[in-house]
């Protein structure tokens, strides 16, 4: 029994072979319309941050009593690999690491576990320990940034304005989440001095303790109703700092008016933790993260436009710049992509003008872009986006999509020069190509497979070059 031949079962149905082309071609190209688009490839961070504070504790006392508690705890953790510790006087942070080959699906649950352990330590920890917190989410990458400015406005007036712009910019679709950098706490100060507080034989504890029970919440009661039950709150909660300078004082049986003996004014954390400045002015910058697998070019698009109409609606005297525009950076890539792929099509045009005839040409010269096609559904199935990653496999796979077709269809051309019939050279083309060929096709794509088998960050920031040169290896064979 004769094995199958697939060259002379395309010479002898050849509507079926136009109707899977054309398929193919739509397919391909709403596959390639509808890849998501990035920078970088998706890739998990394995490390988290775990940080706690202990308010008027020493370095040692720190280390020793809140630090290597945690620390114990956290090597029951499974795939856990090491942990980094920075210790001071009243807090503690920690980069917890796991191992680099520590399955990715898996992370998110034992970040799950991580949580969970700290939680069940808690009770074990001293008191007046504020913690421990865990932050995982410090991988995020900002798809867009702005930079907000004002001339005359305080830092107060810039959050309110960024914080409407979060809310808008959340209802963009594929916007997962916005972060504010730069914002300053805003804080009341109380300055008094010692020397006039001793004439009134006032202490600084009596002004804190004033503070603290003008401040406090607490239940004032309820008065029940045949029909209701109706809470009691009591009033007079610091609200800003003309209320911190009323508030009373009493020593000795003498009540004072804090404004009376100090100074009161609202300001901002000083020294700031984290400040942002543009173009030597002080600003908030707002972050973008997009979802992942979305259409980076398609959000740029629609932040643009929820920007717009939010500018337009912003009080004069308020600056919106971007200073980070990922879009435009992965829109030039593949715009890189399509010129070259353009360049390669015409070389391959040309020489096959050349050296084999018009005919054979657009036979070998189709094979390209046929091929790149079958990819970008492969692509999408496989939930591979366009990035920098794919984009130079899709580059590097160019070079090498035209040797089986020129193979093949040179093979065909010879024999039919010498009278052989069209299905007759197409089926010793297949008979003494094929093997060859497949052989050479799997052993250009094994070169790639250590990285898309690394079971590591490498492998799963640049697995993808693997998988896009073996499928396109694969379907230029066919």
């Amino acid at each position: 029994m004769r094995s199958f031949n697939l060259s002379a079962w395309a010479v002898r149905h050849p509507a079926l072979i136009l109707f899977f082309i054309l398929a193919l071609a739509v397919g391909g190209t709403l596959a390639f319309l509808r890849l998501g688009r990035a920078e970088d490839p998706n890739f998990t961070i394995k490390n988290a941050v775990v940080t706690a504070s202990w308010p008027g504790a020493t370095a040692q006392e720190v280390q020793s009593q809140l630090a290597d508690p945690i620390e114990k705890k956290l090597q029951e953790l499974p795939y856990f690999d090491k942990v980094t510790t920075y210790s001071k006087a009243g807090f503690v942070a920690m980069n917890v690491q796991l191992k680099d080959f520590t399955p990715a699906r898996e992370v998110p649950e034992l970040f799950y576990q991580l949580r969970k352990k700290l939680g069940d330590i808690k009770g074990e920890l001293p008191d007046g320990v504020v913690g421990p917190n865990v932050n995982d989410e410090y991988g995020d990458v900002d798809s867009l940034l702005y930079a907000l400015t004002a001339d005359g406005a305080d830092y107060a007036q810039l959050k309110r304005v960024a914080e409407a712009m979060r809310q808008q910019i959340l209802k963009v679709p594929d916007v997962v989440k916005v972060d504010l950098y730069g914002t300053q706490d805003e804080k009341i100060y109380v300055e008094f001095s010692d020397a006039k507080l001793a004439t009134l034989g006032i202490t600084p504890q009596a002004i804190f303790d004033s503070l603290a029970k003008q401040n406090a919440v607490t239940p004032a009661g309820i008065v029940e109703t045949s029909a209701q039950r109706v809470p009691l709150r009591v009033s007079g909660a610091l609200d800003g700092a003309a209320a911190v300078a009323e508030t009373p004082v009493e020593v000795g049986g003498k009540t004072f008016r804090l404004g009376d003996i100090a100074t009161v004014t609202h300001g901002f954390e000083d020294p700031p933790a984290f400040l942002v400045r543009q173009k030597a002015k002080p600003a908030l910058a707002v972050g973008i993260v997009m979802a992942k697998g979305a259409n980076i070019t398609t959000l740029g698009e629609n932040v643009k436009k929820a920007m717009a109409d939010f500018v337009a609606a912003t009080p004069i005297g308020i600056d919106f710049e971007q200073i980070a525009d990922q879009p435009k950076v992965v829109e030039g890539a593949v715009f890189e992509f399509e010129r070259s792929f353009v360049e390669a099509l015409g070389i391959v045009l040309a020489v096959s003008f050349l050296a084999l005839g018009w005919r054979t040409g657009i036979v070998v010269a189709l094979s390209v872009p046929l091929v790149l096609l079958i990819v970008f559904i492969a692509m999408m199935v496989m939930g591979l986006d366009l990035h920098r990653i794919t984009l130079g496999a899709l580059i590097i796979a160019l070079g090498l999509l035209v040797d089986d077709a020129i193979i093949a269809v040179e093979m065909m051309v010879v024999k039919m020069e010498q009278g052989w019939s069209r299905l007759r050279a197409a089926s010793f083309a297949w008979e003494s190509t094929a093997f060859p060929m497949l052989t050479g096709t799997l052993v250009t794509a094994a070169g790639f497979l250590p990285i898309g088998f690394a079971n590591s960050a490498v492998g799963e920031y640049a697995g993808g070059i693997f998988w896009v040169v073996a499928i396109a290896l694969v379907a230029s064979w066919f």
